[in-house]
This record gives C-alpha cells, sequence and structure tokens, in this order.
C-alpha cells in the first residue's frame, strides 16, 4: 500500500521547522548509509543526535500521534525517530532497498521496518527534480508533495530520488514497526476501517456499522503483533 497523507503539518508548522532546520549544521548523508545504499546516495543529512533533528522530530511525532489517516493505515506499534535529508546541485540517491532492522540511536532497542515514511517541506515548486521514484506491484510511481504532506509506503519497496537540479529539497524520512507485520494484511485492515468510517458518516445507526466494527476488532486481535 502507498498512501499520500495529507497536511501532517500546518503550513505554521512547516514554516517554524524550516527556520529551525536552516540554522542547523549538516552532514554527508553517507552517514546512515549501510553498504550498498553508501555506493548511490549523495545528499545531506542532520545526525539524530543534532538538537534541530529532534525538536523538529518532536513537532512531527506529536502531529502524527493524532492523524487518524495516519493510524489506521499504519497501525504503528513503534516509530523511529524522525531525520532529515536534503538534496541541492544535482544530489541523487540512486535505487536501493531500506534496510531490514534499524537500532533506536541511543537504546538497544531494534525495530523492524515495515513501513518507510516520507514528510515533504519543500514545495515542488521550490525545485526541480527531487522526485521519490517508488518500485510497486503497478509499476513505478513517481511522488512529489506538496510541503507539509507525507506519503507511506512498504519498506520493501525499492526506491531511488532522482536528482535535484533546481532549489533544494527539503525532507524528514522514518521508519515504523506495524502492529501488523503483513502488508497485504494491513491494506486490508485499512479498507475495512475507511469503509465503516464511511458508512457510519452515511447511516450513523445502520446495523452493520457495529458487525462490521467487529469484524475489523477481531481480525485485528488475530493478526497484531505486540
Amino acid at each position: 500500500m502507498l498512501l499520500a497523507i495529507p497536511n501532517v503539518l500546518s503550513p505554521e508548522q512547516v514554516a517554524e521547522a524550516r527556520k529551525i532546520l536552516d540554522a542547523a549544521e549538516w552532514v554527508d548523508g553517507k552517514i546512515s548509509a549501510g553498504h550498498q545504499g553508501a555506493r548511490v546516495k549523495d545528499n545531506l543529512q542532520l545526525p539524530p543526535e543534532n538538537p534541530a533533528a529532534r525538536q523538529v522530530g518532536a513537532i512531527i511525532a506529536k502531529a502524527l500521534a493524532t492523524n487518524p489517516l495516519f493510524i489506521s493505515a499504519a497501525l504503528p506499534l513503534h516509530i523511529l525517530p524522525p531525520m532529515f535529508n536534503r538534496y541541492s546541485g544535482g544530489q541523487t540517491f540512486g535505487t536501493h532497498i531500506d534496510g531490514s532492522i534499524r537500532i533506536v540511536p541511543g537504546t538497544n532497542h531494534r525495530l523492524r521496518t515495515d513501513l518507510s515514511c516520507t514528510l515533504f517541506f519543500a514545495g515542488p515548486e521550490e525545485y526541480d527534480g527531487g522526485e521519490l521514484i517508488i518500485e510497486d506491484t503497478y509499476g513505478s510511481k513517481s511522488v512529489k508533495l506538496p510541503s507539509g504532506h507525507m506519503i507511506l509506503y512498504p519498506s520493501t519497496s525499492l526506491h531511488q530520488v532522482t536528482p535535484v537540479t533546481r532549489g533544494t529539497r527539503l525532507c524528514s524520512f522514518f521508519w515504523l514497526q506495524s502492529m501488523i507485520r503483513d502488508n497485504g494484511q494491513r491494506g486490508l485492515l485499512f479498507d475495512l476501517d475507511v469503509a465503516i468510517q464511511r458508512l457510519g458518516t452515511e447511516n450513523a445507526t445502520h446495523p452493520s456499522v457495529v458487525s462490521l466494527t467487529g469484524v475489523y476488532h477481531n481480525l485485528l486481535r488475530q493478526w497484531a503483533e505486540m
């Protein structure tokens, strides 16, 4: 499942975050890349312990905790603290796949990367290139969203960032472990949840609302890993 989540951050939150990020000290993005990724990665990044990364990461975490579309689609169990990257002057990140296991910075806790997230801080009019190309079951998807919007996609997907030839592409990226490991099961639960909400809006007293809600929670109970 590949899903765009609009307005994760408000324009005011984006503006505040960009002021913080613009004043930060950026380093070579290869610091977080594995052996394969390092060969095709050319960008700048904030170290996880950077105060700016922690400050803006807290803004993102708070916003996601109250975003019903994100919660419904991701069913998050653990979320890695958000990281940040920027591309300009032809920088790019060639085709790669995200590592399956990440260590939460400053801890011994390991997280399985079920879903990858990219949250955009620069609007598409601010830079040329920089599309996130994601390979899914039905071919390649090109993603370049407005500022404050986020794309959610399976971490098993091959993906790349095309060269940025004008301006600067500024994003947050992070991973999460879902309560539902299987992408197909997670997609079924999301579709069911959306249908229940639509039916409840159209006819809140319809007996099927309660029945389908029971089906949803019984499937979640059967499939969830805690």
